[in-house]
């Protein structure tokens, strides 16, 4: 790695199973050195204070708001973005039951919404429509596709065998 610019500290993140080494300034949110410095723009900043969750990635598999996340602090974490949730051409089962249960509608904050719809669904969240409600509240739709989000989620959920509708998990 090279010397760091004036103000800047070198940090590698591990993004989409890529070693990034970067140069970055120690305030670096990971929201902006994800858009700005990785140009993985999928990753949405919203209201940039962790209040709507369109900017919604995964830390270690556990769904994490990246502007209010330190780049820094995420050196020799696992970090996955939109743009790395499935393998290159192909979609996601979480993306495919978004698209098929029209639960989006502007689609600024589907990433988010998609990246913590798999994490509510990996961790065993979404044994109902309330839990799922519960899990996914931290996210912010201005479109209201609520009721297709839960849709989709609980599409997903069936699939991988998790309980529907209130049954037991």
């Amino acid at each position: 790695m090279t010397q760091p610019n004036p103000g800047e500290l070198n940090v590698t993140l591990q993004v989409n199973g890529q070693l990034h080494a970067l140069s970055i300034p120690p305030h670096a949110t990971l929201l902006d050195t994800l858009r700005e410095r990785l140009h993985l723009t999928g990753t949405k900043k919203g209201c940039d204070h962790g209040q709507c969750g369109a900017c919604t990635v995964m830390v270690d598999g556990e769904p994490h708001l990246s502007c209010l996340s330190l780049a820094l602090s995420c050196e020799g974490r696992d970090l996955t973005t939109i743009e790395g949730l499935a393998p290159e051409g192909e979609l996601h089962s979480m993306q495919a039951a978004f698209i098929e249960h029209d639960a989006f509608q502007c689609g600024y904050c589907t990433p988010g919404q998609i990246m913590s719809a798999v994490a509510c669904v990996s961790g065993g969240h979404a044994g109902s429509d309330d839990e799922i409600r519960e899990f996914m509240s931290g996210n912010l739709c201005r479109c209201a596709a609520y009721p297709q989000i839960v849709a989709a989620v609980r599409d997903v959920a069936g699939q991988s065998g998790a309980a529907r509708n209130g049954g037991a998990p």
